[in-house]
């Protein structure tokens, strides 16, 4: 169904259990878009998450806000939750980004002695149409990219000493 990947992996010191339950807060796994950076154009979104947090199958997480001016919205679904090794979410309808369109968003946790192995991946689509589909040919993967590192860098800060 997605045509374009990227992924990031990492290791994480400290157990499966608190680098799942770390990552199964979307407060945190979308904080790096909460926060105004030149990546996200300077602006930021605001997450509201269902009665069941994000954090079962169905589960629905809204993102809302403005880059560069432009407004923008997506709504996530919980697709997978397999403590604690696997979780991933999905964009509903047509989202309105910039530069992807839908995608499918998930992270995969291995044991690796006495921390974790993380992998952070996203299968997406560029834009449909406008502006949104140049900016995506330009800068689609470039924030794939910077979204998957992203989250696994916060992770690890997480657990550092």
């Amino acid at each position: 169904m997605y045509t374009r990947h990227e992924e990031y992996r990492g290791r994480v010191n400290a157990s499966i259990e608190r680098v799942f339950g770390h990552l199964d807060d979307h407060t945190r796994l979308s904080a790096h878009m909460s926060e105004r950076s030149w990546k996200m154009g300077w602006g930021r979104m605001d997450l509201t998450l269902d009665a069941k947090n994000g954090r079962e199958v169905g589960a629905h997480i809204v993102l809302e806000g403005r880059v560069l001016g432009i407004r923008l919205f997506l709504d996530e679904i919980v697709t997978e939750r397999v403590p604690p090794t696997r979780k991933s979410w999905e964009t509903v309808g047509e989202p309105r980004l910039l530069v992807i369109g839908a995608y499918k968003l998930g992270v995969d946790l291995t044991p690796d002695g006495s921390g974790v192995g993380l992998r952070v991946g996203i299968d997406y689509e560029l834009p449909g149409a406008g502006l949104s589909r140049v900016l995506g040919r330009l800068f689609g993967r470039s924030y794939a990219k910077w979204c998957t590192k992203k989250m696994v860098i916060d992770a690890q800060a997480a657990f550092e000493p």
